[in-house]
């Protein structure tokens, strides 16, 4: 089996578990306490906290574990808006942030407060001086992620850090995706990560608050973690995951170029290898190890099954492997194709030939859906013209309004159009997707007894 998706969570690194063993023996003990059990749990937490501040580039003590990534941004976000109240209720964010921001926002606009989302380039990425141009008066906090999770875009954290700093407004960036790869460049003031995307124990965060940040921690506190994170440290897992940050970044440099070379021939072999397929996200500034392409016509949780059973682990952020069935608000945001979405995300370690059997199982898999779907030829002979058409695709969901598209713009003459009446909400983004990929225009959206008309008039 062929794991691909050490975005979501990295397979265990054996450094981690190594120190997870031998930490279960020496660090169970209180290290609040001053007995020689204690003593040398508390030697353990503040070896881990030095190891994980120096590859983050902090303070020891501007370090806390957390009991997960996502509890370390709720934690980073309502400390920094409570200790600037006076400021104002003003959040700013791109609009690619992992759901632990965007939940955070929308928390704080429930109790009376508001956001600003910017919006983001084709490729994933803000454009630092829109992110600027967002800070207000009354912002209290902006938040920035270093690089994105589901298309690995990386972010002008530096750039955007210059212009927070000039509005005197913290910049929250959240490292989770790329802090086993490098330290976060740029003047940030509180930053967060999760160990288990790095190979590190599952339930460890880690959040940073530099001093002089404004920060005053919400609910109960105690005399744990600076009063930033109650209860009893997890200390094995700690050790685990700071030992584990160690490691992969002692590697990190050259596993970086050894991963980009295959991430490299993923991204040129599969529109080659299969038709009517995008690649998303930005080809430069991006993760090392991450890739991610759309596939017209595709039902994206059929094709994340029939790779799983040829033995090949991924994900999607495609609206079609939710279960809400919305798309995904990232590649919404880039204005991208959502549908058979996949993201391939490989771990340390990962052969050359793992992913020389990917690409050539996936050609087969992709036709042998759409197959299953009726979708077009890739080269389909078009009939001769009729007038224009309306196509009634209510009640049917991605990716079929476009595979009924597809199917008859071939019918109608150049200049004409074809009307597709949809009531899914992917539709709304997979048609203009599909006209800028297929060379057609997207006229707009009309309104319809029940749900949406998309207008779209043959070009070519």
């Amino acid at each position: 089996m062929s794991y691909f998706d050490a975005a979501s969570s990295a397979p265990p690194h054996p450094v981690a578990r190594q120190a997870l063993l031998a930490s279960l023996d020496e660090g169970w003990a209180d290290p609040a306490r001053l007995y020689r059990e204690g003593r040398r749990a508390g030697m353990l937490l503040d070896a881990a906290r030095e190891a994980a501040a120096e590859a983050v580039g902090c303070r020891p003590d501007e370090l806390v574990f957390t009991s997960s990534g996502t509890r370390a941004v709720h934690t980073a976000v309502s400390g920094a808006l409570s200790g600037r109240r006076r400021v104002g209720r003003h959040l700013v964010l791109s609009a690619v942030e992992h759901s632990s921001v965007l939940h955070a926002a929308a928390a704080l606009e429930a109790a009376g407060g508001s956001f600003t989302e910017v919006p983001v380039d084709r490729t994933g990425a803000v454009d630092a001086s829109g992110f600027g141009r967002a800070l207000r008066a009354d912002t209290a906090l902006a938040c920035l992620q270093s690089a994105n999770h589901e298309v690995g875009t990386e972010q002008p954290v530096a750039a955007a850090a210059e212009l927070c700093a000039a509005a005197g407004v913290p910049l929250l960036v959240d490292a989770a995706q790329s802090l086993g790869w490098g330290p976060v460049e740029g003047g940030w003031s509180l930053l967060t990560a999760s160990a288990h995307k790095w190979g590190g124990p599952a339930g460890v965060g880690l959040l940073a608050v530099r001093k002089g940040v404004r920060f005053a921690p919400q609910g109960p506190v105690d005399e744990r973690e600076s009063g930033r994170a109650s209860g009893f440290e997890n200390i094995p897992a700690v050790v685990a995951a700071a030992a584990s940050l160690r490691a992969v970044r002692a590697e990190a440099e050259a596993e970086a170029a050894r991963l980009r070379a295959l991430v490299d021939r993923i991204r040129a072999e599969v529109p080659r290898l299969v038709p009517d397929v995008e690649v998303v996200g930005d080809p430069e500034r991006r993760l090392p190890h991450l890739v991610t392409f759309s596939c017209l016509y595709v039902d994206g949780e059929t094709l994340l099954h029939e790779l799983d059973r040829a033995d090949f682990s991924v994900s999607s952020g495609s609206s079609c492997t939710s279960s809400t069935l919305t798309p995904s608000h990232v590649l919404k945001a880039m204005g991208v194709l959502t549908e058979g979405n996949v993201r391939v995300s490989l771990p340390t370690g990962t052969a050359a030939a793992e992913v020389d059997r990917f690409l050539e199982v996936l050609p087969g898999v992709v036709a042998e859906v759409r197959l299953r779907l009726g979708a077009p030829a890739a080269s389909a002979p078009s009939p001769a013209p009729a007038a224009s058409l309306v196509v009634d695709s209510l009640g049917r969901r991605c990716p079929v309004p476009v595979i009924e598209l597809a199917k008859v713009i071939g019918e109608v003459p150049v200049g004409a159009t074809v009307t597709v009446l949809a009531d899914d909400e992917a539709a709304r983004l997979d048609i203009p997707a599909w006209c800028e990929m297929r060379g057609q225009e997207y006229v707009g959206e009309e309104p319809a007894d029940r749900g949406s008309a998309y207008v779209v008039r043959r070009l070519t």
